[in-house]
């Protein structure tokens, strides 16, 4: 049996371009980022801890479950402290947020990073995961029907309509998202036309819009990640001049909408944008029911 090691073990490659040493079976997931909390519901198993975006808030697209989930922090600054409680044997992390302290997370576990902000990193990064937490069928199959859902959305869209729309966190200077940004990907796909544009080759995902310029762009749609409370470019009086203010076509939108890139979230992004963009074709969604049929009944309360 010189292969002892091997069968305890699995050699993956992250984003980062890092090879990591993973588990052969994974039990304890711990999620900086809802992404592989997404996964591992889809996969049908609940991860031992998560970060979350607003503290106690506990998204409709994940059923409530996070809320039974050891929760270590905000996803930009994850406890380690609480993380190392939960004692995972696999860390899954968005790149960005976690480089600086890479080291101290391979200490606790090891740690695999990803992007985590493109459509065409979503699949990838479904299919790997799911690949490590032993369920490669599952993970070729959600992204299988995720791409058919897509053709399908974008094939009943109406013809020639390209509403102008933006996603954007609220902010004195809203930054937006280009249309490579997997939300708004999915947002063009059904014919919507980003005011952001697509991404400077090399550059970053989204940019800083003032209100003065999406004036002059005049969005019809805006879906705004909503991030609590404060909304500050409510009180620009710039704001209540756009046309999608003036027709209630502002939608402060979930969590799913900040972490599409798993398989619960892109599908209800998917359906919630094509209702937003297309209200007289496309229902208004129900997040539970639709996420009800993608994470298996034995986790379901």
């Amino acid at each position: 049996m010189g292969h002892a090691e091997d069968a305890k073990n699995r050699t993956f490659t992250d984003e980062r371009g890092v090879t990591v040493q993973v588990p052969a079976h994974p039990e304890r997931i711990a999620s900086i980022s809802f992404f592989a909390t997404d996964v591992a519901l889809a996969l049908g198993i609940k991860p031992v801890a998560t970060t979350y975006m607003v503290a106690n808030r506990y998204p409709d697209y994940l059923l409530g479950l996070t809320k039974d989930v050891k929760q270590i922090g905000q996803r930009a600054k994850p406890n380690l402290e609480l993380l190392s409680e939960a004692k995972p044997d696999l860390i899954v992390a968005m790149k960005r947020y976690t480089a600086s302290n890479a080291d101290a997370l391979q200490k606790i576990a090891p740690y695999v990073a990803y992007n985590m902000e493109l459509l065409s990193e979503s699949y990838t990064e479904v299919a790997q995961l799911s690949d490590m937490l032993g369920k490669p069928e599952r993970g070729a199959a959600l992204n299988a029907d995720f791409k058919m859902h897509l053709e399908e959305f974008a094939a009943k869209a109406p013809k020639g309509k390209h509403p102008r729309f933006q996603i954007m966190w609220g902010g004195d200077t809203p930054f937006s998202f280009h249309t490579e940004n997997t939300a708004a990907s999915i947002v063009a796909a059904l014919g919507g036309d980003n005011i952001a544009g697509p991404m400077t080759p090399g550059g970053k995902f989204g940019q800083e819009i003032s209100l003065e310029t999406m004036l002059t762009k005049d969005p019809e749609v805006i879906f705004v990640m909503d991030s609590g409370p404060d909304r500050p470019h409510e009180n620009n009086p710039i704001w209540s001049q756009l046309s999608a203010v003036k027709n209630k076509r502002v939608f402060y939108v979930g969590d799913e909408w900040v972490e599409t890139n798993g398989p619960i979230a892109r599908e209800l992004v998917l359906r919630e944008a094509a209702h937003y963009l297309y209200p007289d074709t496309f229902p208004a969604v129900d997040i539970k029911a639709e996420a009800a049929k993608i994470i298996p009944a034995s986790l379901q309360k």
